[in-house]
């Protein structure tokens, strides 16, 4: 016999069923406050995505401006132009259409028109406006236009290294362009448009706009005006000299703001040539920063400054020359191996001679050289704001005997990047004072408001200010070969020249190939400007510094002074011309006192006792105070 329910049963019964229910309701309430309030953002941006078509609205780049307030690299608007195949309603007319307008394979553009599997398919990226105009009268069902940003440069052909380029789809892939990406590049929009399961627009539904946030704006350090005197001087030496590559930079010494830097060959940023990579990234690189090179007798100027600053020289001291040093039991030549004789420190460093910056170094000594090398900021980055920026190469120092220390202290057997030694030079002509090369003056919201104001980062001094001011003194002599002020006629212009070999890859002299440099700075006694020019194999017959590189630098100078409209030092200056003489087949002695009595300045390239062939040829109209090559030697 079945026993008959009790009321305390039933009781537990009930409670039982309100247990269940209650859970149950609980966790369906846990459940919608996990799905409305924390999964609610991610779920309603999913549900978004499936029930509408989204295009991106790209955002203008920041634009890109000089220190006078020129644009550089502007942004302007271009179309992508899509297609979404299942509301194409003839495939063959959109096909065709597109195919016309946009110059494209009709096969490849039918492909896509007809390719129903997928949402959207880009047919291209970055046309003009004329074309996206053509396209969108014609009212093409499924065809879609998107805004999209292009750049331009200016000036083209200008700063192509320093200013670098974008991809197609707006990112920068070298220079500033690159440096700065995530200043430059501004917040994407998007258009949005309600579309059914398959995808098609749903007619008469909402549309949406998001517009997109423009970058932010840079000013540069960099002066376009003398940027163009720079490059045209570039490009004046690369047809001349015949030469391999060539590098330039302005800087101002008391600051390091970069004022102008290019090398050439280069190309045009609005015709970016893409179909040689090679080539493309050899001319996008700022070589001024990333390459490096054994500097020679330009060098000598870091040399004397720590020489001096010890008190390990004076410019009354006296050296004597007979064209070579032997140190370790190695014989070290001279550039002028029949020697220079003796002379006072003001002449040997004038005379860049070879023997007088052996003999400082190896007073320095190993330990002291390298300290300073340290405080000239030599084997390691400037810190520059430039992509891929080199290190040079100093050798270890405790393996660095007699010998080595010799040749680098007339600027062998240690390398360095055009900006390191520009910075080092800055640092001593200056006052003494360490200096940052910079290339960014300040950053501005797309408002025009600044949000970033760059200043001069200054360092400690790594000379005193009367170190620095004999320096000056040097380079003022050594450049001015007539007198004061006639380096660049009535103006007061210092400098100094250098000539190294080049060295293979593999290791070892690569013979016939040399680098010619002239630094240059202005005004002499405390200078505001320094000018930097390096000539990367020069073919021409001449790679002396002083021949290849100097002249062209007070051509640079020429063009600073007309810009800025600096007057002269001395209007009563008046640089003669003279007739170059026919001097081949004269003895070396001949051929000296021939040019010695109109006043010009010699190189000589050999060891022989004649002249085979001059630079430049007889006849030519050349100023007094010149340098002009007498090679004494046959070329192999």
């Amino acid at each position: 016999m079945q026993k008959p329910y009790s009321l305390f049963s039933l009781r537990k019964r009930i409670l039982a069923i309100s247990l269940v229910i209650s859970f149950i309701f609980c966790s369906l309430v846990v459940r919608l406050f996990v799905i409305q309030i924390i999964n609610g953002e991610e779920l309603q941006i999913k549900a978004t995505d499936q029930w509408t078509r989204d295009l991106a609205i790209v955002a203008p780049r920041g634009t890109i401006y000089d220190t006078t307030g020129t644009s550089l690299a502007v942004s302007y608007t271009t179309y992508n132009v899509y297609v979404r195949a299942r509301e194409v309603k003839s495939a063959t007319t959109v096909a065709t259409l597109l195919a016309r307008v946009l110059e494209l394979d009709f096969d490849s553009v039918y492909q896509k028109v007809t390719k129903k599997g997928v949402s959207e398919t880009l047919i291209k990226m970055g046309i003009e406006g004329e074309k996206a105009e053509e396209i969108y009268k014609h009212n093409l069902s499924g065809v879609y236009l998107a805004e999209n940003v292009g750049r331009y440069y200016t000036y083209g052909n200008l700063m192509t290294q320093l200013l670098g380029f974008t991809s197609i789809d707006n990112i920068g892939q070298t220079g500033v362009e690159a440096f700065y990406n995530d200043k430059l590049k501004g917040v994407n929009g998007y258009s949005y448009v309600q579309s059914d399961l398959q995808g098609k627009e749903i007619g008469g539904s909402l549309r949406y706009y998001i517009a997109g946030q423009k970058g932010n704006d840079l000013t540069l350090t960099v002066n376009s005006k003398m940027q163009l005197v720079l490059e045209q001087t570039l490009e004046k030496i690369m047809l001349e000299q015949k030469a391999k590559a060539v590098t330039g930079m302005i800087v101002k010494p008391q600051t390091g703001e970069m004022l102008s830097i290019s090398s050439k060959p280069s190309f045009d940023l609005n015709e970016v040539p893409r179909d040689d990579l090679t080539a493309l990234f050899d001319q996008s690189k700022v070589k001024a920063v990333t390459d490096i090179y054994e500097p020679g007798s330009t060098f000598k100027i870091l040399t004397v400054a720590a020489a001096l600053e010890e008190g390990l020289t004076s410019l009354t001291d006296r050296f004597y020359c007979p064209g070579y040093r032997i140190v370790d039991g190695m014989r070290i030549k001279c550039w002028r191996t029949i020697g220079h004789g003796s002379q006072n420190l003001t002449e040997a460093f004038a005379n860049s001679c070879n023997c007088c910056f052996m003999d400082l170094a190896l007073r320095l000594g190993r330990d002291r050289f390298y300290s300073y090398m340290e405080k000239f900021g030599l084997g390691k980055k400037t810190g520059i704001a430039i992509t891929g920026e080199g290190k040079g190469i100093l050798m270890d120092k405790k393996l660095v005997k007699n010998v080595d220390l010799a040749r680098m202290g007339f600027g062998h057997a240690v390398a360095v990047t055009p900006i390191q030694l520009v910075t080092a030079v800055s640092s001593i002509i200056n006052g003494g004072t360490q200096v940052k090369p910079y290339i960014l003056s300040k950053v501005s919201d797309n408002k025009g408001n600044t949000i970033e104001n760059c200043q001069p980062q200054l360092g400690c001094n790594v000379i005193s200010a009367s170190t620095s001011k004999l320096v000056n003194g040097l380079l003022e002599f050594a450049e001015n070969k007539q007198g004061k002020c006639t380096f660049v006629e009535g103006y007061n212009v210092g400098g100094k020249t250098g000539t190294a070999q080049k060295y293979k890859e593999t290791g070892g002299i690569d013979q016939g190939k040399y680098i010619s440099s002239f630094i240059g700075t202005y005004p002499a006694d405390n200078p505001e400007y320094l000018v930097y020019i390096m000539v990367d194999e020069p073919s021409a017959g001449a790679y002396y510094g002083s021949i290849v590189a100097a002249p062209y630098g007070k051509e640079v100078f020429k063009g600073l002074f007309e810009y800025l409209g600096e007057k002269k030092q001395d209007e009563s200056i008046v640089i003669e011309e003279v007739v170059m003489p026919d001097l081949e087949g004269l003895s070396l002695t001949e051929a000296i006192l021939e040019l010695e009595k109109l006043g010009i300045k010699y190189e000589i390239d050999g060891e022989g006792g004649f002249v085979k062939r001059q630079l430049p040829p007889a006849g030519t109209m050349i100023e007094k105070g010149s340098i002009v090559l007498l090679i004494t030697e046959e070329e192999e």
